[in-house]
């Protein structure tokens, strides 16, 4: 008899010598070459293989990861969900005594804002669960949409503080720049993504996008939007850079709109009035500079630990805008240096995850629509926390996620929610037997992977196998 009993095999490749250890592939052995059979040769190709997955991501887009392995980012998800709960808080904190004043109800600002927050979660919510890819086949459609309504919105919206951005029903505003934002970032990723190696030339990849964005930065300045403007044309010419197009072609982009941009601004009145603030508030204080220095008050007052939350005094009809565009000056004043630190800490975070998504996404496509909106949202707070400490000129651009405002608040949510469903980097999906035999062979290649982790099992005989019995010699003389 012989006694046999099953083994777990040791992970790793067969030792040298031993012939219990054969690899087998089912039934059959797999016997490699005494080259390959070398551990220091196998750790050496091992350690390598290791370096290239972890530097050089594949060209052909399958990542380092199984797609169906990866999940929303919650990173990324928790810091966009930090920073809408902190302006949620700071909206009431900033705007209660203008409410007061003007509604007669202190908490006019933070109602509104709770309910923009909760539809903008839905959107959140609904942008992380359809598939990105959706939004290729709609990027001109959108396009369109968004130029007619920057369009529309100079004849029939509402003016405030002497720029015409809103349409407004009642209680109920639009600002269409913001669904722009949105719609720039999808057609440039589109566009790019489709020309590949042509955006290497000028009149094909290069110029095509560059009067699109033109476009829409020419109706951004009739509003006047100067801020929202530059941040388009910033954004064009970032995610052109990423897809590869000459430096010669950026360079030339610059030097042309420099001076176009210097003569706008040295061209109005108001925008020059600005720009001297800029370099000298001080000599301003009770004109044109009067906002800025009162901002800067208001952040130097708040020191390390600030007055406390509500405390702030610079929202008592010192501060103009202070729930809106300069509320992280009542973020300094009343946290601190610390209320401070925080905001750009979250903001720091959401464009490491947003970069780290683009770089990660299953395709072109959404390697580039990831890098648009993480950059979008970048420029937003960059500017506006440049204003806010003095840094920049003043422009009027909302804090994403923290400024009062009801657009912003819901189209910022849903992008960051179109960002999170990059990072999941969901597979394709697919459509009638196609897409369900691709999901039963993805369940299937779980199991696998789940059988194939626990090791192959051997049976190792431990006695010898007994030699046949040979047929009985014939000792018999012959006949005669």
């Amino acid at each position: 008899m012989r006694a046999a009993r099953n083994v777990r095999a040791p992970r790793g490749r067969a030792q040298v010598g031993d012939p219990r250890r054969v690899p087998r592939r089912g039934n059959v052995p797999v016997l490699e070459p005494e080259s390959r059979r070398s551990p220091l040769w196998d750790a050496a190709r091992a350690r390598l293989a290791a370096l290239r997955a972890a530097i050089v991501r594949p060209l052909d887009g399958s990542p380092h990861i199984r797609p169906s392995e990866v999940g929303v980012d919650r990173v990324l998800v928790g810091a966009v969900l930090a920073l809408a709960a902190f302006g949620i808080v700071m909206v009431f904190s900033s705007g209660a005594v203008f409410a007061a004043k003007k509604y007669g109800d202190s908490t006019y600002f933070l109602k509104r804002e709770l309910i923009y927050a909760a539809l903008g979660l839905c959107a959140m919510s609904l942008a992380s669960r359809i598939d990105y890819s959706v939004y290729r086949r709609w990027a001109y459609p959108l396009l369109f949409v968004s130029i007619m309504c920057l369009a529309v919105v100079l004849k029939v919206g509402s003016r405030a503080g002497g720029a015409i951005r809103w349409f407004r029903l009642g209680p109920l505003s639009f600002q269409p720049s913001e669904l722009a934002k949105f719609a720039l970032c999808v057609y440039l990723a589109s566009l790019v993504a489709r020309k590949a190696e042509t955006v290497k030339v000028f009149a094909v990849g290069f110029l095509p996008p560059l009067v699109v964005t033109g476009v829409m930065m020419a109706l951004l300045l009739k509003q006047p939007d100067l801020g929202t403007a530059v941040i388009f044309g910033c954004v064009a010419l970032g995610l052109l850079c990423v897809a590869g197009t000459r430096t010669s072609y950026l360079i030339l982009a610059v030097l042309v709109a420099a001076p176009a941009g210097w003569k706008f601004i040295v061209s109005t009145p108001f925008r020059m009035r600005r720009m001297l603030a800029f370099l000298d508030p001080w000599a301003f204080r009770r004109d044109v500079g009067y906002q800025i220095t009162e901002s800067l008050i208001s952040v130097g007052s708040g020191g390390v630990t600030g007055l406390g939350l509500g405390d702030g005094r610079q929202k008592l009809f010192f501060l103009p805008e202070a729930h809106t565009d300069f509320i992280l000056s009542i973020v300094g004043e009343e946290l601190g240096l610390l209320g401070i630190l925080f905001v750009v800490g979250a903001f720091s975070l959401l464009v490491w995850r947003g970069l780290r998504a683009s770089f990660r996404a299953r395709d072109v496509f959404g390697c580039y629509l990831a890098f648009g909106i993480t950059t979008m949202f970048g420029l937003q707070a960059l500017v506006n926390i440049g204003v806010v400490l003095g840094s920049l000129p003043t422009k009027g651009l909302p804090l994403p996620f923290i400024s009062y405002g009801g657009t912003s608040l819901v189209v910022s949510l849903f992008m960051a929610g179109v960002l999170a469903n990059i990072s999941a980097r969901n597979p394709e999906p697919g459509e009638g037997l196609e897409g369900l035999l691709a999901e039963v062979r993805n369940r299937a290649r779980k199991v696998r992977n789940r059988r194939l982790a626990d090791g192959p099992r051997l049976i190792i005989e431990t006695r010898p196998r007994p030699a046949p019995a040979s047929a009985p010699e014939d000792t018999s003389a012959p006949e005669a």
